[in-house]
């Protein structure tokens, strides 16, 4: 098949809604995306300069273009959804679902059985769910077993086989959980007013239940009947006590549908709550992965359709964080306060808990995506030209001006690299100065790294605010770095970022994981420093006290450190082991001195 130029398969595309559908060079269809305006939309992938890569090689892979034109943006949706569903492309986000989701049956019979299935059959038998677990199903049916006594058996119970007496009682009558309608001992028409019940139970509403056992109870306890009363009492309190743990918000909203999207650089987040009858009936979160440039309204737009089909809603209100198109029957509503927002709230928080949680289970089977996952992040928080896969954080460290010493921490992918760390002794400057020392410690390493042609990090970070960035900015000056690395100070009393020649600082959110990645290498190139300057304050505490004995110098006390490796154990060797090491005449002046 020989393809048109693409610019004048473009220019037959017509203005109007429809569904598009790039093909590659094999024929292949790799991206699905819908339109208002189908010549304009598809027309601005060839004239942009996107940013993304991705959409850079979808671009270059475009051979043929294929459209659909449809009436309505809603149908367009709808059938986007469908063919991304079908075909998969490569670059549209992923829609499928592997899971068999538990739904409850009602079973086609005269006395209708109900159970957990994860099979649909057609056999005239009625559905309920798709249930995102097998534990909100089990909860339902304990629920409903432990109110209505239900058939468990699998007989054919015909009026004809009960009539012929083929059946007998079983186990399940004598516990009270049955009522033997295979004997003849219950009514169909009980049995089905039961069932009547139940539907409304699973979808939620407990009203009919609850009058009609309030009904029975007052009924038998006028009759002096108190033990059927008090029977009925316990199932009118099993049904109000379940039904208040359900209950959330103001039992006035009923059957609506609750989207909320929380998203990162690479995923995204969409939260389902379905309501009915004032009770959520089911909660559901789908992870996205981003393939292009979507933005939060492509996806949640994406996502309503396709957790609308799945579970088969048709509620006709949503409530959503900020309006989108699906149909004109359908009412969107973007709550701002009261219960309808405190119910969006709930969604939210479920999507970012979600989000938490695959985080944890990430950071154990896919350490690669999760670092991935957090250079990205930072990337985009702090403005960078490109992820930070290597950084390196400065710490200067001096106590009362003695023994001044600096640190060099090296993070790769978010880890420490800790073979890579540097002690450094300040050797140009006098006494505590932190902006000299710093533009000292800067200049050496990269100075080193630069003759020895090692690789350069992406990102520097200076414990200290715009004094300290400023110094270290003076030796990437001097190197010819400035600009090639991407540098920032952290201070530490409001955890401000400092970029250079910008006098605001950037405060990220306080759980941000970028945040909490630089404070990690903040604490650990102090924690480092201070170590090693407490180890060259322990060493020339011990020097001293060795060199303040008249005769030995500090060549003699390195010796005696070396054999013996402390000070007390110096003390408590005798003349003859101490001459051992240097000799005669200075092991007595050593032993005098402590004894």
């Amino acid at each position: 098949m020989v393809n048109l130029p693409i610019e004048v398969q473009i220019s037959s595309l017509p203005n109007s809604p429809g569904v598009y559908q790039f093909y590659d060079a094999s024929e292949t269809i790799i991206y699905v995306g819908k339109a208002k305006n189908l010549k304009k939309r598809v027309s601005s992938y060839f004239t942009k300069n996107h940013e993304y890569g991705k959409t850079r090689v979808l671009v270059k892979k475009i051979k043929s273009i294929k459209h659909i034109v449809v009436a309505t943006e809603s149908d367009a949706l709808l059938l986007e959804n469908n063919f991304i569903k079908k075909y998969q492309p490569r670059y549209n986000v992923l829609l499928k679902d592997d899971k068999s989701y538990p739904w409850i049956c009602i079973k086609n019979e005269r006395f209708p059985r109900i159970f957990p299935t994860r099979k649909l059959i057609k056999d005239g038998s009625e559905y309920f769910g798709p249930y995102t677990s097998m534990k909100t199903v089990k909860t339902l049916l304990e629920l409903v077993k432990s109110v209505y006594p239900l058939r468990t058996c699998n007989y054919d119970l015909s009026v004809e086989k009960i009539n012929s007496g083929k059946y007998k009682r079983c186990l399940e009558f004598h516990l009270g959980n049955c009522k033997a309608p295979c004997e003849g001992l219950q009514e169909a028409e009980e049995y089905h007013r039961q069932i009547d019940d139940i539907r409304d139970i699973i979808k939620g509403n407990f009203k009919s239940s609850l009058q009609y056992f309030k009904h029975q109870m007052k009924t038998f306890a006028e009759n002096m009947e108190f033990e059927k009363a008090q029977r009925i009492k316990e199932k009118i309190e099993v049904l109000e006590n379940y039904q208040v743990k359900s209950t959330v918000v103001n039992p006035k909203i009923s059957d609506v549908d609750i989207f909320s999207i929380f998203s990162d650089e690479t995923h995204a987040y969409i939260n389902f709550l379905q309501v009915s009858h004032g009770l959520i009936i089911r909660s559901h979160t789908l992870e996205i992965k981003k393939k292009l440039e979507e933005t939060d309204e492509e996806l949640l737009q994406l996502a309503v359709v396709e957790l609308r089909q799945r579970f088969k809603s048709d509620s006709k209100e949503l409530y959503l964080p900020f309006p989108i198109t699906i149909t004109s029957s359908i009412k969107i509503t973007v709550p701002k306060l009261g219960d309808k927002k405190k119910l969006l709230d709930l969604s939210t928080r479920n999507a970012k808990f979600f989000r938490q949680e695959r985080f944890k289970q990430i950071k154990i089977t896919d350490p690669d995506r999760h670092a991935k996952r957090i250079m990205a992040q930072m990337k985009s928080d702090l403005r960078l030209s490109e992820e930070p896969t290597h950084i390196e954080c400065f710490d200067n460290s001096n106590i009362q001006g003695s023994n001044p010493v600096a640190a060099c921490v090296v993070f790769r992918d978010g880890k420490s690299s800790k073979k890579e760390y540097r002690h450094y002794n300040i050797k140009t400057v006098e006494g505590p100065d932190d902006f000299a020392s710093m533009e000292e410690v800067v200049f050496r390493r990269y100075k080193r790294l630069l003759n020895e042609d090692e690789s350069l990090p992406q990102l520097i970070v200076i414990d200290g605010g715009k004094g300290q960035l400023s110094s270290a900015l003076k030796s990437l000056d001097i190197l010819g770095l400035r600009g090639k690395i991407a540098i920032i100070g952290i201070a530490k009393r409001l955890e401000e970022i400092y970029f250079p020649e910008d006098p605001i600082p950037l405060y990220l959110d306080k759980k941000s994981e970028t945040l909490k990645i630089i404070q990690q290498l903040r604490n650990e190139a102090h924690r480092f420093g201070i170590s090693f300057h407490r180890n060259k304050r322990s060493k020339a505490a011990i020097n001293s006290e060795l060199e303040n004995i008249e005769g030995i110098g500090e060549k003699t006390a390195e010796q005696l450190l070396k054999r013996f490796k402390s000070v007390k154990r110096i003390r408590e060797a005798s003349v003859e082991n101490l001459a051992k090491s240097i000799g005669m005449a200075k092991a007595k002046k050593v032993y005098e001195s402590f004894h």
